[in-house]
């Protein structure tokens, strides 16, 4: 029988587990990546450089709209049905195999003659695998430990998460990730296990690698991570009808809609932030793989720090400050993003190969790694503090829905917003200030801790 410090650990891990698909996928690796081989194949399409790069960050915000619409209309379902059987365990095994799955399928991105749709499949898979296993991950946490601590335990998870980024970054950098202009990794040396450079064989890698480091840290998580509950038969009707009841009791129960509904916009719009963030330095830049990989161990490291402090402050001071403090603080790093370009910062003229604006990205990756960190981690505590242990799977199910739900606001806003203007820059910046914006207004209605006394 495990003990109750062995099945915090084992909760950890999962975060350390499963951040390599945020961290290497869907922002420093693989994202730009994909932006590399799109934007090459648009350009032998016919297009200017500009469009091209613009069509291929439409096209990666698109693929993820998709997965975030199948993500917004199955999570209260199922979190309804596990809570229904008393099961969280075997949906987590389910949704660990299309993780695995997904990310494996990734390898299959080749450069030459690209099939940009089998990627984005094969990505929304694993992405899909990944937020349903957050979900039922995430409504363990009333088991773990009370609401004094539970600010602590939502950082600290998090931040062990972002320490798993970094070494999984760190890797990839060394023995994988080659740049495409020598073919050497960071170190100078050819990729490991003889991969092809010239293939990209050695980035994409980060595919399989991320499967395969799933599949060894989950190991802890299946170990130590039990349920006490019984199996029980598993009663649709019923489970949809108390769905149902939770969705109509959110018309007395202000506090939780306003949450669930401020953080359906922040949290989107942090969601798009992450994704785009690799691109754009690709796009706008110039920057290469290696060059992303650095700014993502410097932004890892700075949230695996600030979330830990955030998880400090959210148990002394509640959720809600860390919430409106994070927010600020990403409202800055958007502002900042519309203002730069390679050759200019706000208006200003730059000397040609001005180092200026690598630092200022440099800063605002360590601002949006920091600042989403403890977002995030705040988040999942205030939802703790607006349900019970026996439903959290169905009410985590409604918190995954409200961050998909205005998936097109965020990802498709992007796309929108990039075609209309041409411009990677206003594309990524007007749709995210709006909801950071609109989700700190809402977040004046949500309660410091909640529904608890």
């Amino acid at each position: 029988m495990a003990s109750k410090r062995q099945r915090i650990w084992g909760w950890y891990f999962f975060d350390w587990a499963s951040q390599p698909y945020s961290t290497l996928l869907l922002t420093f690796t693989f994202a730009p990546y994909f932006s590399e081989v799109a934007s090459a194949k648009f350009l032998s399409a016919g297009m200017d450089q500009a469009a091209a790069n613009a069509a291929a960050q439409a096209y990666w915000t698109t693929g993820q709209t998709v997965s975030g619409i199948l993500i917004a209309c199955l999570a209260p379902i199922l979190g309804a049905i596990a809570d229904g059987s008393g099961r969280r365990m075997p949906w987590i095994w389910g949704f660990s195999a299309l993780y695995v799955l997904g990310s494996a399928g990734l390898w299959y991105l080749n450069p030459i003659e690209p099939d940009l749709f089998m990627a984005m499949f094969w990505f929304g898979l694993g992405l899909i695998g990944m937020e349903f296993a957050t979900i039922f991950t995430n409504s363990l946490m009333p088991d773990l430990t009370g609401d004094e601590d539970m600010g602590k335990i939502s950082g600290a998870g998090s931040a062990w998460g972002y320490l798993g980024g970094i070494v999984s970054l760190v890797i990839m950098l060394l023995f994988f990730n080659e740049n495409s202009a020598t073919g050497k990794t960071l170190i100078g040396m050819a990729p490991v296990f003889g991969l092809d450079a010239a293939a990209r064989e050695g980035t994409r890698a980060v595919g399989p690698f991320t499967a395969i480091w799933y599949v060894i840290f989950m190991v802890p998580f299946f170990l130590w991570v039990h349920e006490g509950t019984p199996r029980l038969r598993v009663k649709l009707g019923q489970s949809l009808r108390e769905l149902w009841q939770l969705i109509l009791s959110l018309r007395r129960r202000r506090s939780l809609g306003a949450h669930l509904l401020s953080s359906m916009l922040y949290r989107d719009a942090l969601n798009a932030l992450y994704g785009i963030g690799g691109i754009y330095a690709s796009g706008v830049l110039g920057w290469s793989i290696t060059q992303i990989g650095i700014f993502g161990i410097i932004a890892a490291i700075s949230a695996a720090v600030f979330t830990w402090a955030g998880g400090r402050m959210d148990s002394a001071l509640g959720p809600k400050p860390v919430i409106v403090l994070s927010m600020g603080v990403l409202i800055l790093v958007c502002l900042v993003v519309a203002g730069m370009s390679r050759s200019t910062f706000f208006g200003l003229p730059l000397a040609e190969g001005s180092s200026l604006p690598d630092l200022v990205f440099y800063v605002c990756g360590c601002g949006i790694g920091a600042a989403g960190g403890s977002l995030q981690a705040a988040s999942r505590t205030m939802m703790v503090f607006h349900t019970t242990p026996e439903r959290a799977t169905e009410s985590f199910g409604l918190y995954a829905l409200s961050g998909k739900a205005t998936t097109f606001l965020g990802t498709m806003g992007i796309a929108a917003f990039t075609i209309v203007t041409g411009s990677s820059r206003l594309g990524i910046a007007i749709p995210l200030i709006s909801l950071f914006v609109l989700g700190m207004v809402v977040l004046a209605w949500v309660k410091p801790m909640g529904e608890r006394a």
